[in-house]
């Protein structure tokens, strides 16, 4: 049996990650096109958002607005921490510890988002300027919004999509 060399084993590594979507980086394999560059908003390349087909504006009373709906289509944590561990790689990120991250809905449930749609899901960081815990808080006051008729549920949807950070602003909500 013949040894193959080193340059050889290295190119056929290397092709067949990228034959897996992924690129070599510094001696790690990252998923190619997720940036982040977007922080502290997903990247829509790798994470456009994706919507719960069975919430719209006619059926907000009894999905969103439904105390405790939320806990019905939330996926298991196996799902999510499964993809979370994925996805950290996939965005490069130097810190794989799972605990510094939250597997987010980019669109909210509460706002109608697909509950395991990989393209809504995505490791937010609990760190940084605005952090998991500020976009809770924007999803909070939009659903409120939404469930008292101050905002459609499409307006809501679109303005978290656009830029969270100044969701509210745009609605005219604070």
């Amino acid at each position: 049996m013949s040894r193959i060399s080193r340059p050889l084993v290295t190119t056929l590594s290397a092709v067949a990650l990228a034959a897996a979507g992924l690129t070599v980086t510094t001696g790690s394999a990252h998923a190619a096109g997720c940036s982040q560059s977007y922080l502290p908003k997903p990247d829509p390349a790798c994470t456009p958002g994706a919507l719960n087909p069975d919430v719209t504006q006619s059926t907000i009373n009894s999905t969103i607005c439904v105390s405790g709906w939320t806990s019905t289509v939330r996926p298991p944590s196996s799902y999510t921490t499964a993809l979370k561990k994925k996805q950290i790689v996939a965005y490069g990120y130097s810190d794989t510890s799972l605990s510094d991250y939250e597997e987010d809905h980019f669109v909210p449930l509460e706002l109608g988002g697909s509950p395991k749609s990989e393209q809504n899901l995505w490791p937010e960081p609990h760190y940084g300027n605005k952090t998991s815990a500020d976009k809770d808080k924007v999803e909070n006051k939009l659903k409120t919004a939404v469930c008292a008729n101050e905002v459609t549920l499409t307006a809501a949807q679109n303005a978290i999509e656009t830029d969270w950070t100044t969701a509210l602003s745009k609605l005219g909500l604070g």
